[in-house]
Parts: C-alpha cells; structure tokens; sequence
C-alpha cells in the first residue's frame, strides 16, 4: 500500500446505470485505506477493482442520502467477516446517528471489528491522530452534509551531501528522523542541520452541494480536489432545485480554492457520454479530470 492513489469505485449520483456504480471512493495513502461514501454496491466493487477490502482503515459518509451510505453495513460486515484486526474510524454528520446505527446493525452478525465513531457536529478539526488530520465543514444540500480535507503531516527531505558531512548514515538516519536530533562523536545534529521540511499534501471530497463559499475553503491548496458535478451547464436549474453543483460551478470552486487537480464525479444517469463534463471543465480548470468506475488516478509526493 506504498502507492499514493484514488480508486473510483462508483461514480453515480442519485441511481446507478449499466455503466456507472454508486458513487464510493477510495484514496490508498500512506499505508492506509480512506473509503469515501459507499453506496450500494461498493463492496462488489473492490473486487472488480483487484483491491481487498482490509485495506480499508477510515470511512466518511458525507451525508445519509442513500446513494452515499447504502454500502456501509455490508463494507462493515465484509471487514469483520475478513477479521481485521485494526480499527476502523468512521467519521459522519451527527445528527445521522440513527442511521449510522441501523447501517451498521441492519442484519445478524457476530461482531469482532473494532469501529471507532467521529459523529461531527461542528466544521473543523475533527481528529488528528498524527498520521492525518481530519477536517470537515457543512455544504448547502438540504440536508446535514459534510465535505472533508485531509491532510497528511509534513516531512523532512534529507540532503545526502548533509548527511555525509555530518556522519549520519545507516540506521542513524531513521534514529534521528524519530528523535529530531542525535549524537554524533561529541557534535548534536538536528534534522534542520541535513534536511529541509516537506509539506504535507492535503486532499478535499465535495460531494453534493449548490455553490457555497465552504466548498472553496475546505478544497484551499489540496492536491486533489474530489467534487461532485450532478449536471452539465445546460441543465443549471436542475441543479439549483435539487441543491447539486454543474461542471462549470465544479470548476469554478477548484480555480478559486487553487487547488492541484480537480476530478469529477456524481454524474447524473441522464448523461451517457461523460466527455462534455471534461469539456466544460477545462475551459475553466484545465488541470482536470473525469472520473468512471474502476478508474485509477495517482498521486505522487
């Protein structure tokens, strides 16, 4: 689990089409899986995508509309029937409490998994564990729906040429890494002295909302920003009434917010051909992509 990559399990919105899943979304990442609305479906679709299921160690639910949790129980049984022996965080709005609950014991089975709940209540720093800091703001969707940044913490780039005049080398390295500084004959040298600090990259998941400055600010610099675009251009008023973003308002929200990469997804069963959402897109944010079931976007440090 080395590789830094997004699986697109599903990309569908409101129902699925012979072609498109449920939506569900999963960033391997720093030895850890971070699963991203399962909806119906999603655990048919690791096997399509040649990805195990215990990779899976966090999962968000954005909100409990069906489409973005329907897949939740049976992802939660899959992982205990595979007996995992790490936790699973779940992170979810609050007030969907009951629903998580019925999700998650909708049917008989023995329970061994370990699931630590983070009901959210309020935007901001929801965890942070030190292996990523998970924050969340509320959207414009009707309901209590959640978008999420994570971000991974900084770290040092070490220069050899440093290293070598300093005499750290070997099994040194990785001790002063953990430590921040070590000895060496009668000299203290700090990380500062042989590397230089490596931000930590963050990642952004907008998924179901109408326009709204939060959706901007929680996407602010990432490297991915993962958001919803229901509908193209020509069908604006659909989107307004059903409190969902076009293409174009997608691409305006990752323009504004400076993010790296944009990838769309949530796509309406009206549209076949997904080509004109990559056209709209990147006549505003060229750094764009479409995304479909079973796709693979990498992402490197």
């Amino acid at each position: 689990m080395s590789e830094r990559k997004l699986v697109i399990l599903g990309c569908s919105s409101q129902q699925p089409t012979r072609f498109r899943n449920h939506g569900a979304y999963l960033f391997l990442w720093n030895e850890e899986g971070l699963l991203f609305d399962p909806g119906e479906g999603t655990q048919r679709q690791f096997i399509f995508a040649n990805v195990a299921p215990p990779v899976v160690t966090r999962i968000f639910v954005s909100h409990f509309h069906g489409d973005h949790c329907l897949g939740l129980g049976s992802m939660l049984m899959r992982l205990n029937l595979d007996k995992v022996t790490h936790p699973i965080h779940c992170y979810y709005p609050e007030s969907g409490k009951v629903y998580f609950d019925r999700l998650r014991y909708g049917t008989i089975y023995h329970e061994q998994i370990h699931v630590i709940e983070h009901p959210v209540s309020k935007a901001g720093v929801v965890h942070n564990d030190g292996k990523f800091c998970i924050e969340a703001t509320f959207l414009k969707h009707g309901v209590d729906n959640i978008a999420w940044r994570v971000t991974e913490p900084d770290s040092h780039k070490f220069n050899r040429e440093q290293l070598k005049l300093h005499g750290v080398e070997g099994p040194l390295v990785r001790l002063l890494e953990k430590n921040g500084t070590i000895q060496i004959g009668t000299k203290e040298v700090s990380l500062e002295d042989v590397s230089t600090v490596r931000k930590g990259d963050a990642i952004a998941v907008v998924i179901d909302t109408a326009e709204c400055q939060e959706a901007i600010e929680i996407a602010r610099g990432a490297k991915i920003l993962l958001c919803e675009s229901t509908y193209l251009k020509e069908h604006e008023d659909l989107a307004r009434r059903h409190h969902h973003l076009t293409t174009v308002q997608a691409a305006t929200i990752a323009k504004e917010a400076g993010v790296q990469q944009l990838i769309l997804t949530h796509f309406s069963a009206r549209y076949q051909d997904l080509e004109p959402f990559a056209e709209e897109a990147r006549a505003i944010f060229p750094h764009t992509e479409v995304a479909d079931d079973l796709k693979v976007f990498p992402f490197s440090k």
